[in-house]
């Protein structure tokens, strides 16, 4: 668990640098988006490894409803994400949606995953989420006006949903993880 741990801290260290210290971040230049990639690659590696390596108690374990919400979240993760790019008309309530995305990615795979490791590395980037949020949203201020976007882009950001999906589903089956049950 020290891997997953440790993996978090570099991960969130890099998305608050920029917040916690913009002085520092800015003297870096185009130079600090590189190194938060490296990070980000650094941090996910670790927690990947610590994860797949880790144990711990197990509270609960799959089942055919859990699965089936866990999907449900998943899609409307996945079309959060995609309506951060798209600029959809759910952003019109939800101010950050690729952070409320990682949110509820993270409570839909606690629900399937009840396990010491699950806890800390799930528990860890939902909370990590949540932190964000509350500093963007004192750094920012008020929030701006709204522009509904053209319908088109809803269908954009369905179709990416649907097909990001299906390659995450794909490839959780490949690499053993059924998310379907």
């Amino acid at each position: 668990m020290t891997l997953i741990l440790l993996g978090l801290i570099v991960w969130s260290l890099a998305h608050f640098w920029k917040r916690i210290a913009p002085d520092h971040r800015a003297k870096f230049g185009e130079k600090g988006k590189g190194l938060v990639a490296i990070a980000c690659v650094v941090a996910i590696v670790l927690m990947v490894i610590g994860y797949r390596g880790a144990e711990g108690m197990t509270f609960w374990g799959r089942n055919a409803m859990g699965a089936g919400i866990n999907n449900l979240l998943m899609l409307f993760a996945f079309y959060l994400f995609a309506a951060s790019g798209k600029g959809t008309r759910i952003t019109r309530w939800v101010r950050h949606p690729q952070l409320t995305a990682t949110v509820v990615w993270a409570v839909a795979h606690l629900l399937v995953n009840g396990d010491t490791p699950s806890f800390v590395l799930f528990g860890g980037l939902g909370i990590w989420a949540v932190a964000e949020m509350i500093v963007l949203n004192r750094v920012q201020g008020p929030r701006g006006s709204y522009h509904a976007p053209p319908i088109k882009s809803e269908g954009i950001a369905v179709v990416a949903t649907l097909v990001v999906f299906s390659i995450v589903a794909a490839i959780h089956i490949w690499l053993g993880y059924n998310p379907f049950g």
